[in-house]
């Protein structure tokens, strides 16, 4: 090799799985890889476990020895990562790269969102949050964790559908379709439900979007009601981050698809579609680094 060429290595470590990537300056992907689960929950050395196992494999497709690791900026962006305990101790990890960088997760994929220019994100999936990067300020809106945040998300959904169905169920309220599957799934009783819900977890309250979403879809009085307010905090979102003054919001996340059209003719509007994705934000986190060096 001549000069001291620079390679720019990009990680997504999320909470179902793990994606890296290799570039060469120019953008050309040389290796990719991937792996499982990637989140701070799980701890420190696991999840550093998961983002070595994708970031080996693409230096393995890249066919990359100690030389080019040596020349390779690193960007990751990592569930749990803004911690400061939890980012001072990835920090700390030794490495073979020129340099390492980390990000939460929903910074990275705002960067790659936006190609790295100032813009922000809401990401509405299993939990919800608001997003961005506004001349030099980091935003924030939501995204405090279920139950008591994450409006607008598919967990949230999932309580609500619950919540009612078990109101019908009482009587209190009138049975829909949805609701009457919602305790079908319960065996149609309050007590199983109950005795779910004592180990729940958001991620099992989410599994319950797509019903409501689908009876939603299909008329359903209930499940039009509880989409229609999940929009609307998504619109909220939306909408705060204009007025903090991002330039531009995408809307991201397994909920984003169905739930758009449910959006308010003025957010959707304004919504623009993504650049690139997490990994895409990962290594422009790479290259902002190699420029600060």
């Amino acid at each position: 090799m001549t000069g001291t060429p620079h390679y720019f290595l990009g990680v997504d470590g999320g909470g179902t799985g793990c994606r890296a990537r290799v570039e060469d300056g120019s953008g050309a992907v040389l290796g990719q890889g991937l792996s499982g689960p990637a989140t701070t929950r799980l701890g420190i050395e696991e999840a550093w476990a998961s983002i070595s196992r994708a970031f080996n494999a693409a230096l393995d497709e890249a066919g990359f020895g100690q030389d080019e690791i040596a020349y390779t900026h690193v960007g990751i962006g990592l569930a749990g990562a803004s911690r400061r305990d939890v980012f001072e101790a990835l920090k700390a990890i030794p490495h073979p790269f020129a340099s390492l960088d980390f990000v939460n997760d929903g910074m990275s994929a705002c960067l790659g969102a936006h190609s790295g220019r100032d813009g922000a994100i809401v990401i509405a999936g299993t939990g919800s949050i608001g997003l961005g990067f506004v001349e030099g300020r980091n935003l924030r809106i939501g995204g405090y964790g279920f139950p008591i945040s994450d409006e607008g998300s598919g967990a949230d959904l999932g309580l609500k559908a619950i919540q009612l169905a078990l109101r019908a169920n009482d009587g209190r309220i009138e049975k829909t379709a949805l609701l009457t599957e919602i305790m079908q799934r319960f065996h149609d009783d309050p007590m199983e439900a109950v005795a779910w819900m004592d180990r729940a977890t958001a991620t099992d309250y989410a599994a319950l979007a797509p019903m409501v979403m689908r009876h939603a879809d299909q008329g359903d009085s209930v499940g039009r009601r509880i989409v229609q307010s999940a929009a609307e905090q998504i619109d909220t979102l939306v909408r705060t981050l204009f007025d903090l003054g991002a330039p531009r919001v995408t809307l991201l996340g397994g909920l984003s698809t169905p739930l758009e059209p449910w959006l308010a003719p003025d957010v959707r509007r304004r919504l623009k579609p993504a650049d690139g994705d997490a990994v895409s934000g990962a290594i422009i986190l790479a290259r902002k680094a190699a420029e600060a060096l």
